[in-house]
C-alpha cells in the first residue's frame, strides 16, 4: 500500500478531497493510505508558534525551521523511506509525464504545505524533490499537494477503471491533448455527433481522433 503524508498548517482542507471520488476508491481498495500531520502540533512553546519574522528584514512571516524538521521527522517514522516533496513555486514543473514517473515508482511521499512568505530555506536539507504547478502564487501548498496527489494516485493501476483510460488521456504521450468525445443523443439542439463515430469503422474512428488531438504548447 502507498503511504502519502502532508504536513500542513491545514489538514481539514484535504478532508473533501482525499475522501471522495477516485481518492476515495483508492483507500477502499487498500491501494494508497492518506495520513495528514499538523504542523502545529510541533509549534514551539504554549502558544505552539510555527512562524518568526525573517532575518534581515521584510514584510510577512516564515514557517520556522524547528517545526518543520520535527513534523517530517515524524512522517519519517511512519514511512522511512518516502520522499520529502516541498510545493514551491521554484520547483520543477508539474507534467503528466512525472505524474505517471511517480504513480509507477511505488515510493511514498511526504508533501509539505508552505504557508506565509515561505519557509527557512534549512528545511531544503530534509527535501529530495521541489515541485512547482505553474507560475503564479497561491496562499499556501494545499492545493498544489492536492492536485499532485490526485494526478498520482489516479494512475495506481485499479484505481481509474478501464484498462487503457489513463492511456488515451490528454498529455499522456507528453504533448497531445485528448481528442473529442461524444455520447447520446446523436442530435441534440441540431448539434450531431460526427458521423466517422456511428460508423463502426474503428480504423476510420482512430483516424479521425489521431486528427482532432491537439498539441500542447
Amino acid at each position: 500500500m502507498r503511504k502519502i503524508q502532508v504536513v500542513t498548517l491545514f489538514p481539514e482542507m484535504f478532508d473533501g478531497v482525499l475522501n471522495s471520488s477516485m481518492m476515495w476508491k483508492a483507500q477502499d481498495q487498500k491501494a494508497v493510505e492518506f495520513k495528514m500531520i499538523n504542523l502545529r502540533d510541533f509549534g514551539l512553546g504554549p502558544r505552539q508558534q510555527v512562524d518568526d519574522t525573517p532575518y534581515g528584514g521584510g514584510d510577512g512571516m516564515l514557517l520556522m525551521p524547528q517545526p518543520l524538521f520535527a513534523a517530517i521527522a515524524a512522517a519519517k517514522e511512519y514511512d522511512s523511506s518516502a520522499k520529502v516533496v516541498l510545493m514551491t513555486p521554484r520547483g520543477q514543473r508539474w507534467k503528466q509525464a512525472l505524474a505517471q514517473t511517480w504513480a509507477d515508482s511505488g515510493d511514498g511521499y511526504i508533501f509539505v504545505c508552505g504557508r506565509y512568505e515561505g519557509y527557512d530555506e534549512r528545511v531544503l536539507e530534509l527535501v529530495d524533490e521541489q515541485v512547482s504547478v505553474g507560475d503564479y502564487v497561491l496562499t499556501g501548498g494545499e492545493l498544489p499537494a492536492m492536485t499532485i496527489i490526485d494526478s498520482i494516485v489516479r494512475l495506481i493501476p485499479g484505481v481509474l477503471g478501464g484498462e487503457n483510460s489513463a492511456a488515451i488521456e490528454s498529455f499522456s504521450d507528453g504533448e497531445t491533448l485528448e481528442f473529442p468525445q461524444y455520447t447520446r443523443p446523436e442530435d441534440f439542439n441540431g448539434m450531431k455527433v460526427p458521423e466517422v463515430l456511428l460508423s463502426g469503422n474503428h480504423a476510420a474512428i482512430a483516424k479521425w481522433r489521431a486528427e482532432h488531438s491537439l498539441k500542447s504548447e
